[in-house]
């Protein structure tokens, strides 16, 4: 109406635009409330909320409990290793006892329910090989149901030692975790109570050096249960263990005594470090002096010395020189400008260190150059002037490497392996003679 002034058109414009906003937003909160939106982050208590601390620690205590019930107990296992042997389905495969997938359902079904998680098709297609009749054995499902039941065990176990919470177990909560661990294998009763600082400090630093390359601090309970640390130092329960599984085992008592033995020894100033001059004698004692001022440089030392949780570290990353990890520390080392590669400067600068030891030993020097075309050789980096960790890694070659550029007794290895695999089937042969 053109009667109408611009006031009034613009009063009912904005009555009409509430109502119509209104019952829209009314809807849409009916639809689609915010209520609806999973919650995805829950604040953790402060150091001062002393209440909401202790009740986020229980609560976590009960889960803890509940889901431990939930996995099968001993007497729940005998019972279904008995139904699974009742219900084997013949002929015998060599001397395994099978099952069919109708009669694994039927075990399934009398099992109980806590059993109910292993009986699905996706297991049964998983243990499914090459046999004739498309069963599966008996052996190797009941195998994995235990596997299954210690690694939940195991998991619940070390949550318990998981003091924020978070999935992730700090240097400390590790530490406690072995420390209480120690009575319950037998394969350590024999070590002194004066020495379970340094046998705990020993082995968590294992699980440290590989499993936080960025040195965070934390480890993941995940990784933990993924890799086999946990099966070597569980397997210190078996009170036959040979003398070759021991000596072999990190977590062992005398590779433990071993590592820290070597330490004593070095350390002939008794002052509980190690200073590079002590280090030097380390192995064969033919580590070079620039590699070994590298690792003062790079390593944490308190006055220029080296701790025992250095020295761990330094002995975890030579004995291992194959491993991502290993090789990730000496090549921190090795790349002295922190480029992230190797060039043939550098490669020069730590080869010229080997060609004066030889010089002293009085061995020919060997040609830089010959040794630098080897080395890009065996590398094939993708860029054919620098030598970065990932291509080191690919290469399956970063442990010869590292030995060429560090240790001369590594290079001598090297540069003579023809001549000592020769040796090596000479003596084999000649074993052999000896044996007819």
């Amino acid at each position: 109406d053109p009667a109408r002034s611009e006031d009034e058109k613009k009063s009912e414009e904005t009555e009409l635009f509430t109502k119509y906003y209104t019952e829209w937003k009314e809807g849409s909160q009916r639809e689609q409330s915010y209520k609806t939106i999973p919650r995805f982050y829950y604040r953790l208590p402060a150091e001062d909320e002393v209440l909401l601390q202790k009740l986020r620690e229980e609560s976590r205590a009960v889960f803890l409990q509940r889901k431990s019930r939930e996995l099968l107990d001993n007497e729940e296992l005998q019972n279904l290793w008995f139904l699974l042997d009742k219900h084997q389905v013949p002929p015998v495969s060599g001397e395994e006892a099978m099952i069919n997938y109708e009669a694994y359902l039927q075990v399934g079904e009398k099992a109980g329910p806590k059993c109910k998680k292993f009986f699905t098709a996706r297991v049964y297609a998983k243990l499914l090989h090459s046999d004739p009749y498309g069963r599966i054995s008996i052996m190797q499902f009941f195998n994995y149901v235990m596997r299954k039941v210690w690694l939940h065990q195991t998991r619940i176990g070390l949550s318990l030692y998981d003091v924020a919470g978070q999935g992730y177990l700090r240097e400390s909560d590790l530490e406690n975790y072995i420390l209480e661990l120690i009575p319950t294998l037998p394969q350590l009763d024999g070590l002194e109570k004066s020495f379970y600082s340094f046998y705990v400090c020993t082995a968590v630093r294992k699980f440290f050096f590989f499993l936080d390359p960025l040195r965070t601090g934390k480890i993941k309970i995940q990784d933990i249960l993924a890799c086999s640390f946990l099966d070597d130092l569980l397997e210190l329960r078996d009170e036959e263990l040979s003398k070759e599984s021991q000596e072999s085992n990190w977590f062992s008592a005398p590779s433990a005594l071993r590592v820290y033995g070597q330490y004593l020894n070095l350390d002939k100033d008794h002052n509980g470090m190690l200073s590079k001059e002590e280090l030097s004698r380390y192995g064969t004692a033919t580590l070079t002096s620039v590699f070994l001022d590298r690792v003062f440089q790079e390593c944490l030392t308190y006055d220029g010395e080296m701790d025992y949780k250095t020295y761990l570290d330094f002995v975890l990353a030579l004995e291992n020189r194959k491993e991502p990890a290993a090789l990730q520390y000496i090549f921190k080392l090795l790349d002295m400008e922190n480029q992230g590669y190797l060039n043939v400067f550098s490669l020069n600068y730590f080869f010229r260190a080997i060609q004066e030891q030889m010089k002293m030993h009085g061995q020919e020097p060997v040609s830089f150059q010959d040794v630098k075309d080897e080395i890009f050789d065996m590398v094939k980096p993708k860029d054919p002037y620098k030598i970065t960790l990932q291509d080191l890694v690919n290469s399956c070659q970063g442990d010869t490497v590292a030995s060429i550029l560090i240790d001369l007794n590594g290079f001598w290895t090297y540069e003579n392996r023809e001549v000592l695999v020769a040796s090596d089937n000479d003596s084999s042969s000649t074993a052999d003679l000896d044996d007819t």
